[in-house]
């Protein structure tokens, strides 16, 4: 399937970012940064922004490894904010089995695709990649195959897979 090239900005109201490093439609991002610079934070603020802009962007947020307290008061903020009648929320928590950590990501494309093809455009966040190198990790030892590199618990990662944008016709 042929994609279409980035043309159409994704603001993610915080102008400092917009500015220096814009995202646009059908464009990944990842946000990289030691524990507690905000990532979190800025992948939030961006998923209020689109309702805040009526972009109509569906935003489906992939909690890996998060405490369920913590993914809770995300929901309950973004009820708040009016953000979750377009959002879909994926969480597992530290407590379940590796395989499940692995696969949590796994229905967000899907789902972005089903929107594109709809005419429509899906913000995919996955939080955090580090969560699920490890569980990736700990399926590759335990199913005896070689693992990848081991992650480095130092740093971050938060992926914002920018809203697909449909094919040309």
């Amino acid at each position: 399937m042929a994609r279409k090239s980035v043309h159409e900005p994704l603001m993610t109201g915080l102008l400092a970012i917009d500015a220096m490093v814009p995202i646009g439609r059908g464009q990944r991002e990842l946000i990289i940064g030691d524990r507690q610079t905000g990532k979190t934070a800025i992948a939030i603020d961006t998923m209020i922004n689109q309702a805040r802009q009526k972009t109509g962007v569906i935003n489906i947020y992939v909690a890996i490894g998060q405490k369920l307290s913590k993914v809770a008061a995300l929901v309950e903020r973004l009820k708040r904010e009016g953000v979750m009648d377009q959002t879909i929320v994926v969480a597992t928590s530290p407590a379940d089995p590796a395989a499940l950590l692995y696969l949590a990501r796994t229905p967000a494309r899907p789902w972005a695709e089903y929107f594109r093809d709809n005419g429509q455009h899906g913000l995919i966040i996955h939080d955090d990649l580090t969560k699920h190198a490890v569980a990736y990790r700990q399926m590759s030892l335990l199913l005896r195959r070689p693992p990848a590199a081991k992650p480095t618990r130092a740093m971050s990662f938060i992926c914002i897979r920018a809203s697909w944008s449909a094919p040309p016709s």
